[in-house]
């Protein structure tokens, strides 16, 4: 998140101590927070309470905003494999993983925004990290419907290779947004508005599909902290049955359900004024 806000009040971006009042000014800006895709739900319901905070702290370590977007990758990655731990904990602590992650990902922007430092390298970063995190939760999804084991780290099956399904086409769903803008930059046309209006079919019956799935959002299954609390609920039901039997429909479900947001995806891509 190290995008520029024109409307930015004047700040020292070498002060590391500020009021909270004027780094959350600095770091929240409105027009920022106000974009169609800014959010995450959960950013806008508390992380970003929590994230100024963290921001705060992490101003006098002098850590910069890609060194913070590092540790959002880190935790993002590491965390998506805790789901290996059996039982309950391992869920668990994906979900708190998730959380730390997208905490993370709201802090480095706030902390790009203060110091005035944008870069390439910090969107680029972002992307991995989150292409990382949410590639690798359906494959530790399958390992664990596998009952992976760590002293056999080579005897894996058919569950693992249905996670490795998802994870790839959970890949290519977000490099549809991703072609979108490299398709836009490779024929010199100028970056689309972040506004509602852009991703709106240009065909009435899929956009009133569109508008259909908006009340069920499946493609939320796919993201970090939705797929953490799926992941809970999954070993909640294993814990009480004694077995794997959550984990296994989850995963069944995950499959049909990926291949339908990756292909509403695209449809919705190719019949939008997106690549006009």
């Amino acid at each position: 998140m190290t995008s520029a806000s024109t409307d930015r009040p004047t700040h020292d971006p070498d002060d590391d101590h500020p009021s909270l009042e004027l780094l959350r000014s600095v770091g929240q800006p409105v027009a920022h927070m106000a974009r169609y895709n800014a959010e995450h739900w959960a950013g806008t319901l508390y992380l970003r309470h929590l994230s100024i905070r963290v921001t705060r702290w992490l101003l006098p370590t002098h850590l910069s905003a890609n060194g913070v977007t590092w540790l959002m990758i880190v935790v993002g990655l590491v965390g998506a494999y805790l789901a290996l731990l059996p039982g309950v904990v391992g869920p668990v602590l994906v979900v708190v993983a998730m959380q730390l992650q997208i905490l993370l990902d709201c802090s480095d922007g706030e902390v790009a925004r203060w110091r005035q430092h944008f870069s390439p390298a910090g969107i680029y970063l972002d992307r991995v990290g989150h292409y990382l995190t949410e590639g690798s939760l359906p494959i530790a999804l399958g390992l664990r419907a596998d009952g992976y084991d760590l002293a056999h780290p080579l005897e894996v099956g058919g569950w693992t290779v249905l996670g490795l399904v998802v994870a790839v086409v959970v890949l290519l769903n977000k490099a549809f947004t991703d072609l979108v803008h490299v398709s836009r930059a490779k024929t010199g046309r100028p970056m689309l508005d972040d506004v509602a209006a852009t991703a709106r079919s240009k065909v009435s019956g899929l956009a009133r599909v569109r508008r259909l799935f908006g009340y069920l959002p499946i493609f939320r299954a796919f993201v970090a902290v939705e797929f953490s609390l799926l992941l809970l609920v999954a070993g909640i039901v294993d814990a009480v049955r004694g077995d794997l039997g959550g984990t296994h429909v989850l995963l069944l479900v995950l499959v049909p359900l990926a291949f339908i947001t990756a292909l509403g995806h695209l449809l919705a891509v190719l019949t939008s004024s997106r690549l006009d």
